[in-house]
């Protein structure tokens, strides 16, 4: 494409928008000097944005010298969207501005382990965090939700998610469109806690890293150059099947729920989940943290296989499992894995605040919907922006 003057102008009024969202309210001067556009452009630029409803007036700016400055900020009643992490035993939703901030969030508890459909217990939590956030459902321009599968886009459906059976039905994708009403984003738990990491997290403005998600399920997400990589089926990170020991013993078999459950037992530490005797060892000391040092000796194994094929500059430790062993568990790990590998990967905790699958599908929705709301971004016109880098509220 050519720079025509109407590619021109949608590529300022696009930056013009960027600048908005990630700095608030600006005055005409601050995007002359922040946008080098001329002064009648940004003029033109503004008034058209005010006319299409995309930006309003908010308020004044008093200078050193002369009259206030009008500011003008991102109409954020134009849209709003859905974030949703289904997991095993609950969903939880939560609905936000154009912005990235979070107006409400809602959990349903709900046993999806049985092979019963997600979608009542999905609807059900959205619907009641758009009623809490006091916005219209239709309001609603965009919905990312996380799953403990891969969705594969090829057969419209979702695949490897052997915790919640019931996912995987052939109507459930479909069945999640229908009922809620909007565009619908369906991504893996593991590669939308990186997308959170990227935006409000260890990862930050860092594009080339991976993520390890221990709970319940294992998975592995890569971000190369700013984007997923998620295979041709999106089965890219399922690495629960890799075999770390002889015979048939997977990855999954050794740091899954299960494995450090039994771990626990072996260490004298009593407990139902996994994150909960990982807790424990990591308060009480003294013998008890053999069990986190064997822990760590397992992660180091599986890891040395993923740092040996990516070579990323660093890998985030993330899940449940992860975060209840907080940075002792990456202490030992990190020192194991350099024992054991020739790699210096550097290994880090999460440090996205409170649900990282959840943040991150927030951000989802928000990239997407702003493209779909204000068009392509000014820095590739012509491809979906990044997903937000605004932080929840």
């Amino acid at each position: 494409m050519t720079g025509t003057p109407s590619v021109l102008r949608a590529i300022n009024d696009r930056a013009a928008l960027e600048l908005l969202l990630a700095r608030g309210p600006l005055s005409r001067s601050q995007l002359v000097d922040l946008t080098g556009v001329s002064k009648p452009t940004a003029a033109e630029m503004l008034s058209r944005l005010t006319r299409d409803g995309l930006v309003v007036p908010s308020g004044t700016a008093s200078g050193a010298r002369g009259p206030s400055a009008q500011l003008y900020a991102i109409n954020v009643g134009l849209a709003n969207v859905g974030g949703i992490n289904v997991e095993e035993d609950r969903v939880a939703a939560a609905v936000a501005d154009l912005t990235g901030r979070v107006l409400a969030e809602s959990v349903v508890e709900a046993d999806l382990t049985q092979g019963q459909s997600p979608v009542p217990a999905v609807r059900d939590a959205l619907r009641a965090a758009v009623k809490r956030a006091r916005v219209p459902l239709k309001s609603l321009a965009h919905v990312a939700i996380g799953v403990t599968g891969a969705y594969d886009p090829t057969r419209d459906r979702i695949n490897y998610a052997g915790h919640v059976p019931g996912i995987q039905e052939e109507a459930v994708v479909p069945e999640l469109r229908r009922v809620l009403r909007a565009p619908v984003t369906i991504e893996n738990d593991a590669n939308l806690a990186a997308v959170g990491e990227r935006t409000r997290g260890a990862a930050r403005d860092v594009d080339t890293f991976a993520l390890l998600w221990v709970a319940q399920g294992l998975g592995l997400a890569v971000e190369l150059g700013g984007r997923l990589y998620q295979g041709a089926t999106g089965g890219a990170g399922e690495i629960g099947y890799i075999p770390v020991g002889g015979g048939a013993v997977t990855f999954q078999d050794s740091v899954g729920c299960g494995a450090v459950l039994q771990l626990a037992r072996r260490h004298g530490i009593a407990g139902s989940t996994a994150e909960s005797v990982v807790a424990q060892a990591v308060a009480a000391g003294g013998p008890q943290r053999a069990l986190l040092q064997e822990l760590a000796e397992r992660l180091a194994t599986g890891l040395a296989t993923i740092v040996a094929v990516l070579d990323p500059p660093f890998v985030v430790l993330a899940g449940s499992t992860c975060q209840a062993g907080g940075e002792l568990l990456v202490e030992l790990t990190q020192h194991e894995l350099h024992r054991i590998s020739p790699f210096r990967t550097r290994l880090l905790g999460s440090s996205v605040p409170g649900d990282p699958v959840l943040a991150g599908a927030v951000d989802t929705a928000v990239a997407a919907a702003r493209t779909e709301v204000f068009g392509a971004p000014a820095s590739d016109p012509w491809t979906p922006s990044a997903p937000a880098t605004s932080a929840a509220g």
